[in-house]
């Protein structure tokens, strides 16, 4: 029988479907949509899912929704209230929204089962961070575990934690709104002049480059930081209840500037705040994990919420903290919670037992949309693509492996979409980390993104030790680590651009200003095809590393097909494209408009 899961309204809609409790198929709207976190419901990521599984009309035991939304109701109305006359114009917005959509979740999901062909069993629906809960730890490998989650808010909890085992996930202890993590996080990724729940990740990259001078006023003044993790925000610095922006006038006189807009350029004040922020969100994880391992004495911790996908964050409770082992969702933020959904459903509603997987059960994470040889070629063949079909593997990783040693930049398609924010050799650029140019290059000319922004390196994981700091596996990129060749490069005088492009290491396009890197580690056993081609350009270079960044351009979905692949290779100047055993080469001559009409869904 199978269970599918549901998240979706606000943030990175998704699917994701468990068949006799195994995960078999899960997959973002956005990909679908192509509108980048995409928040409406899911309807094209719940079609697939359900086709790709095999999920018959009568197949489906129950569906759940990953979140309670009348419970969130509440406390919107309850903020919005709570604030007085201020805050009634979002307050009548929030009630429109709410009246028109939000409270017909049941019969929005009703209409894309029954619309799919299938029978609408019954609706369950999950806490927000039970859900979330659940996508960190059903799919570790421990059988018992703390586990912490942690993002912006769900129905009224920003941070939870408790405990996993074979009787199932029990909660012991949330922090409630209006004090978050998360949503400090982002009242700081917005001060700098980037998206709230987009830019993160770049608030993040930056941190680097600054100095950490604001922490004692973040920690004294704003942020009142309790030894069991707890945090207590003076609500005067931010203004996220009203909903109009993130920070109040109070933080900026604090900071000693207004925020920066966003076409507006960095300066080394904005990494300093970075910095600051960051070591302040630091510090309360450990604070955090200290409590949760006090509280459970477990050895293992799983992770999950969007805080999760903090690679520093994580890195410093792996080396710090008090837990032996570690897991973190790979879709730690809203689209994992469908697959949370479906697994808190199958185990702690329906009863079915819980048997830790090896090596996880996220299956490499490599769940979405494939397209065999044959398809491809076709699809190559009536878009009037010039192309060359190479019949094996070893012949495309030979190719690719001399084009990326020659200074080439590789477009790469292979096999199932990953599920999550990050590509992990399925939907790739890829590129030499040796090549210290390959930074401004690639973030300039072919993502069209911030030059300061760091690239992850993919290392064979039988090299990792060799080449990083680094004793555990890290398959889905989500730690950071020394590498063993850098050294840091000093502040003084250098512009973001000139920093970055001065680290002396072995591999400086994937080696960030202090020294360290996000890596990757390919592991024969879950990434066989990425693996073999890392392999054939350690037997070119002798170097077992290469650089990987998503298949897309700045503000664009990863790409899922093949049509997108082949428009994003051509807009954004890449050198070669790989589709399966099929290689397009840059100028390659195109029929023109049977491209569009040649989709392949």
């Amino acid at each position: 029988m199978a269970v599918l899961g549901i998240s979706g309204g606000y943030h990175d809609s998704a699917a994701a479907v468990l068949v006799d409790g195994n995960l078999v198929a899960a997959a973002q709207e956005e990909r679908f949509s192509r509108v980048k976190h995409d928040a409406s419901m899911p309807a094209r990521a719940v079609r697939w899912c359900l086709d790709h599984a095999g999920v018959g009309a009568d197949d489906l035991e129950a569906v759940v929704y990953y979140e309670k939304p009348l419970t969130t109701y509440e406390r919107v109305l309850s903020t919005h209230a709570a604030v007085g006359p201020r805050g009634f114009p979002q307050f009548a917005r929030a009630v429109g929204t709410w009246t028109r959509r939000k409270l017909w979740v049941g019969a929005s999901i009703e209409r894309l089962v029954t619309a799919s062909g299938r029978r609408m069993p019954r609706l369950l629906y999950c806490e927000h961070h039970l859900s979330h809960a659940a996508a960190a730890f059903h799919p570790s490998p421990f059988p018992s575990a703390a586990i912490m989650t942690v993002d912006g808010v769900g129905e009224w909890a920003t941070t939870s934690i408790g405990r996993g085992g074979p009787d199932g996930i029990e909660l012991q202890w949330q922090l409630d709104f209006p004090d978050s993590i998360g949503l400090l996080y982002s009242t700081f990724t917005a001060y700098c002049g980037f998206a709230v729940n987009d830019g993160e990740y770049k608030l993040m990259g930056l941190a680097p480059y600054g100095e950490p001078r604001f922490v004692e006023h973040l920690l004294g003044e704003v942020v009142h930081l309790a030894a069991d993790g707890s945090v207590q925000l003076d609500q005067r610095y931010f203004d996220y209840r009203v909903g109009r922006r993130m920070a109040s006038d109070r933080l900026h006189r604090l900071l000693g500037e207004p925020a920066r807009p966003a076409d507006a350029p960095l300066t080394q004040h904005h990494a300093d705040v970075a910095r600051s922020v960051q070591v302040v969100l630091e510090e309360i994880v450990l604070a955090v994990g200290r409590h949760l391992h006090e509280l459970t004495g477990e050895r293992a911790v799983c992770l999950g919420g969007g805080v999760a996908l903090n690679c520093v964050a994580n890195s410093r409770l792996r080396r710090e903290g008090p837990f032996e082992e570690m897991w973190i969702q790979p879709a730690a933020g809203d689209a994992g919670s469908a697959v949370g959904a479906a697994l808190w459903g199958w185990h702690e509603v329906l009863g079915n037992p819980r048997i830790p997987p090896v090596p996880d059960g996220m299956g490499a994470a490599a769940l979405g949309p494939s397209y065999s040889d044959e398809e491809i070629e076709r699809w190559l063949a009536d878009a009037g693509i010039d192309h060359e079909a190479l019949g094996s593997d070893d012949r495309v990783d030979e190719l690719v492996a001399d084009v990326i040693a020659g200074g080439g930049v590789v477009g790469w398609f292979q096999g199932p979409m990953e599920f999550g924010p990050r590509a992990l050799g399925h939907r790739s650029i890829l590129a030499d980390p040796r090549d210290v140019t390959m930074i401004s290059r690639i973030n300039r000319a072919v993502k069209g993104r911030e030059g300061f922004r760091p690239f992850a390196p993919a290392v064979l994981a039988e090299r990792a030790g060799e080449w990083f700091d680094l004793d555990v596996p890290a398959p889905y990129m989500l730690l950071t680590a020394p590498v063993r060749s850098a050294r840091p490069v000093p502040s003084a005088g250098r512009t973001f651009t000139e920093r970055l492009e001065s680290v002396n290491s072995d591999i400086p396009a994937c080696t960030h200003v202090d020294g360290s890197a996000r890596v990757q580690t390919v592991h024969r056993e879950r990434s066989p095809r990425f693996h073999s081609l890392l392999r054939a350009f350690e037997r070119r270079t002798g170097c077992p590393v290469l650089l990987n960044t998503s298949f897309n351009r700045a503000d664009e979905p990863i790409v899922r097909t093949p049509a997108e692949a082949y428009r994003c290779f051509r807009a954004a100047g890449l050198d070669l494209l790989v589709l399966g055993r099929c290689v397009v080469r840059a100028g390659a001559p195109v029929a023109g408009p049977e491209l569009v009409a040649a989709e392949l869904r």
